[in-house]
C-alpha cells in the first residue's frame, strides 16, 4: 500500500515492502520546497535516511528517540528512509550506541554509500528491497532472536535478567521504554483520526486524560486537541502504525 500525506513545505510518501516485515517496517520518501522545521516523534526502531540536495549525497544512521524533538528542515530536498523493525541489527551500529543520535556514513565521489568498509550503491524508493537483501547477504544486517527466546519455557533458558540485558543491547531501549512509546504513538495516530480522548484512554489503557496528555507532551510533541484539529498540517514525522517488534 501507497500512502501519500501533506504537511506544510513537506509531502511525504511511504509503503510496505517486499521484505519480511521483521526486518524492514516501512519505506518513506520526502520532499521539502521551503526553509522549516517538523516535529520528530519519539521512535523505537532505527532508520537509514539519504538526502540530496543539489546532487549532493548524504546519508546517515538514526537512532531510536527517546523524546519528541524538533528537527531543521532545509529547502529543496529529497529524502529517502529505511525504517527498520525493532530488533534489526546492523551490525557495525548497534542501536544501543545511537540513541537520540544519529552517525553519518561516507560517501563517495562516485555517490556510493561505505557501510561496514564496503562501498554499496545508494538505494531508491523503487529499489530499496535489493539493497537490503544485499546487507542481509554480507552478513551486516542481522535479525535477533529476542522474540523467540521470550517463548523459551521457564527454566529452561535465560533468566529473565540476561533477556532484559539482550533485549536493551539489541534495542538500545528497555521494554518499558518501548511500550510507552509505541503506545504514545499508537494513542497520536488514533486521534488524527478522529477519536476522542476517551476512547483512547480507554482503549490504549492510560490512567486518565492527564496520563494520557503528559505521553503525548513527552513523545509526540503535541497535544490532543493540537492532533485532532481540523486542518492541523503541522509536519511530524509518525505517519503510520508501527509493526509490534519483540516485547512489545
Amino acid at each position: 500500500m501507497i500512502v501519500v500525506e501533506e504537511a506544510m513545505a513537506l509531502r511525504f510518501e511511504h509503503r510496505d515492502t517486499e521484505v519480511d516485515a521483521s526486518v524492514v517496517d516501512r519505506v518513506w520518501r520526502a520532499r521539502s520546497d521551503a526553509d522549516g522545521t517538523m516535529t520528530s516523534a519519539a521512535r523505537t526502531c532505527w532508520q537509514l535516511i539519504l538526502s540530496r540536495s543539489r546532487g549532493c549525497l548524504l546519508a546517515s544512521l538514526r537512532g531510536p528517540e527517546t523524546r519528541a524533538t524538533i528537527a531543521p528542515v532545509p529547502p529543496d530536498n529529497e529524502f529517502l528512509g529505511v525504517r527498520f523493525a525493532l530488533g534489526t541489527v546492523l551490525r557495525p551500529h548497534p542501536a544501543g550506541s545511537i540513541i537520540n543520535g544519529n552517525v553519518p556514513f561516507p560517501v563517495t565521489d562516485a555517490g556510493r554509500v561505505v557501510i561496514g568498509g564496503d562501498e554499496w550503491e545508494a538505494p531508491t524508493y523503487e529499489n530499496v528491497e535489493h539493497f537490503v537483501r544485499r546487507l542481509q547477504d554480507a552478513g551486516l544486517l542481522v535479525r535477533s532472536h529476542l522474540q523467540e527466546e521470550e517463548h523459551v519455557r521457564p527454566g529452561a533458558g535465560p533468566t529473565a535478567r540476561t533477556l532484559q540485558r539482550r533485549y536493551r543491547a539489541v534495542t538500545g531501549l528497555s521494554r518499558t521504554a518501548v511500550t510507552q512509546i509505541d503506545r504514545a504513538n499508537a494513542a497520536a495516530t488514533m486521534l488524527r483520526d478522529g477519536h476522542e480522548w476517551r476512547a483512547v484512554v480507554a482503549q490504549l489503557g492510560y490512567f486518565d486524560q492527564a496520563h494520557l496528555a503528559h505521553a503525548l507532551r513527552r513523545y509526540v510533541g503535541r497535544t490532543a486537541s493540537e492532533l485532532r484539529a481540523a486542518g492541523d498540517h503541522a509536519a511530524m514525522s509518525f505517519l503510520y502504525k508501527t509493526h509490534p517488534g519483540p516485547g512489545s
